[in-house]
């Protein structure tokens, strides 16, 4: 018994006495209290009174905006002036508070010293002196002068003010509780259109007073060569471009992007804005950009939008003004409950992103067919090369589609080596493909009767003229659903939304009187993405990508390709002891026969074998049955 005891205590110090001995030569920190500066936003008015804000937008050379902010102050103390965070639209952290540069304080002509607040890096903390009634900041906005510096805003010709680049706002209220009142000063010559409206001195324009929150969603494009068109109902197109011959639409073209308008008010049942405006750049020089706002969108197409309105490039760019009109009731009016947020500071939560976008996604197309932007069989066209590209997503075996919403924060739309396997941001396109569905599924439970449209009605139609917002959940969604066409909604986005899957629905085809077919010919989008890509896509069935020099641009995990070693960055410099061309590739592909490559990677050479006899593989879709189907009826104009 005592030795017994005697052991046990010999292998108890024997197992602790190496913990006690690294312990022994480790020190350990005890966590401090973290001091947030910034107060959490309280939904009562700003009581310092009206900011003004005044930005110099006249430097197109160096492209910096300048500006000065005169911010009210109620009381003596401590004060935190934010800088926009997370983005609406953007779904994540994108404010670019690296440009901000220069930024002084001064309070009756005085000095104000700042801190940065290190627990939120967009604040900036002042303590404003006894007797002072308003706090003067300054500061630059250095705008990207090239891409890799960011999104171009300003070009010698075009100009996009986006309000949270070139403001601070007070901590502690919701932004719609803040009142401000904002000037431009203009290069001579230009003119500018935005949501809000103003009164123009000169080369200034003094906009209205609004609040905060909705000046940040009332961006503004200015330009040399400017053309407003009104499309009716308070609707106007403002356009803006590189060269003044890429303002000349046709009238029929005109009457397309009317008829847009109509179909959407025909829709949805009511209009959620005073007035829209869509700002619409023509421009290979500004930075890209397609982002919704309530009473406008920021839109930007390549030159030949109306020149060239035949070509493939140009039916590429025309599903932009669909999808961004759509969200002043998808996503802006009607919005999910964790996506909006007080003030833009307070972090967004994404879950519902495949309603927010990918109904937008859906109507987008639907709106683009109905008012003759794309024709009937472009649109055929586009859904199958959709569903196509969304099967090639491999990542749909571990990752469920509610897990990409979240892809904006987690990857910041940075490039993917291997996009197949991670998956992006699918909730767009695996959105569209799940309402296609819900479309199809609500005909039949109807006998015709109803579809998707009655949704639309019932929950974005309701409040006609409100552009507020009116937040909502699943279980908002299921409930509409439930009283549009009784079905196990709940259960159906269980399946395509929560779970992994092993392809992207297509019972909105089946059910319409359509399936997915493969053959060797492009449908008109492949064909359009092609040849404005310059590349050859044979992700379908090889299993990538190849641009037109031979360089890899995307390989499917676990296909073919994949499986003979090939990556993203590689260039094929002969197939079959032919120098790489797109034609030479296809030729290689129809033989059936194994492809001999030679392949530059970095500063290496190798020649591999790749067997693939699977031919080419494009997507189409192929009507099933003799008469109308509800994808075809889906598609008709309302108006």
């Amino acid at each position: 018994m005592i030795r017994s005891l005697a052991a046990a205590l010999f292998l108890s110090t024997a197992i602790s006495g190496p913990l006690i001995a690294q312990d022994a030569i480790r020190s350990r920190p005890t966590a401090l209290p973290v001091d947030n500066a910034a107060p959490m936003p309280k939904d009562v008015p700003y009581p310092g009174g009206t900011i003004r804000l005044e930005v110099d937008a006249t430097d197109t050379v160096q492209r910096i905006f300048r500006v000065k902010e005169t911010i009210p102050v109620a009381a003596a103390g401590p004060m935190t002036l934010l800088m926009p965070q997370w983005l609406p639209g953007n779904h994540a952290p994108r404010g670019a508070i690296e440009k901000l540069t220069g930024l002084t304080f001064t309070a009756d002509g005085k000095p104000l010293a700042w801190k940065r607040d290190p627990l939120n890096v967009y604040g900036f903390v002042i303590d404003v002196p006894q007797g002072v009634k308003q706090v003067v900041a300054s500061f630059q906005f250095l705008s990207a002068t090239q891409p890799n510096q960011g999104r171009v805003v300003v070009t010698p010709k075009m100009l996009n003010i986006q309000w949270e680049s070139v403001s601070l706002y007070p901590a502690g209220y919701y932004t719609r509780q803040i009142s401000v009142q904002a000037t431009v000063t203009y290069p001579d010559g230009w003119q500018a259109a935005t949501a809000l409206r103003g009164k123009k001195t000169g080369s200034a324009v003094a906009y209205e007073t609004i609040d905060y929150e909705a000046l940040q969603d009332s961006p503004v494009f200015a330009g040399l060569y400017f053309k407003p068109v009104d499309l009716g109902h308070n609707v106007t197109l403002n356009i803006v471009a590189d060269d003044a011959d890429e303002l000349d639409a046709k009238p029929d073209q005109i009457a397309r992007h009317k008829k847009l308008v109509d179909e959407a008010g025909a829709l949805f049942g009511a209009y959620h804005f005073d007035h829209y405006d869509f700002l619409f750049a023509i421009t290979d020089e500004m930075g890209g950009i397609g982002l919704e706002h309530h009473r406008s969108s920021e839109n930007q197409v390549e030159p030949g939008y109306f020149k060239k309105w035949g070509d493939g490039a140009a039916l590429l760019d025309r599903n932009l003004l669909p999808h961004e009109f759509t969200h002043s009731w998808d996503g802006k009016f009607r919005r999910p409950d964790l996506l909006w947020t007080p003030d833009f500071n307070v972090p967004m939560q994404d879950n519902l992103l495949w309603v927010y976008e990918g109904q937008t996604q859906f109507w987008g197309y639907v709106l683009g067919a109905r008012s003759g932007l794309f024709s009937k069989q472009e649109t055929l066209d586009a859904y199958a090369h959709i569903a196509a590209k969304l099967d090639t997503a491999r990542g749909r075996e571990w990752r469920p589609m509610e897990d990409t919403t979240h892809d904006p924060i987690i990857s910041a739309r940075r490039p993917k080596g291997w996009s197949s396997w991670q998956r992006s941001e699918d909730y767009y396109n695996e959105g569209l493909m799940i309402w296609l569905e819900a479309d199809a599924i609500i005909r039949q439970q109807s006998k015709g009767a109803k579809g998707l449209d009655d949704f639309a009605q019932a929950f974005f139609g309701i409040n006609p003229g409100d552009w507020g917002q009116v937040v909502y959940n699943r279980g908002d969604v299921i409930r509409t659903l439930n009283g549009i066409a009784p079905y196990d909604w709940a259960g159906f986005f269980q399946k395509y939304v929560d779970s992994t899957t092993k392809e992207t629905p297509k019972g909105g085809f089946a059910l319409g009187g359509y399936r997915l077919v493969y053959g060797d010919t492009p449908g008109a989008i492949t064909k359009a993405a092609e040849g404005s890509g310059k590349f050859t896509d044979q992700s379908f069935g090889i299993g990538m990508i190849v641009k037109n020099d031979g360089e890899i641009s995307n390989v499917v995990w676990d296909s073919a390709a994949f499986k003979a070693g090939l990556a993203i960055g590689s260039k094929i410099v002969a197939i079959n002891g032919d120098e790489y061309s797109g034609e030479v590739f296809k030729a290689a592909i129809r033989s059936g026969k194994p492809l001999q490559i030679i392949l530059k990677q970095d500063k290496y050479y190798r020649t591999l074998s790749l067997a693939y006899s699977g031919g080419l593989r494009y997507p189409r879709l192929e009507k099933m049955g003799e008469g109308e189907g509800s994808l075809d009826r889906l598609l008709k104009p309302k108006t």
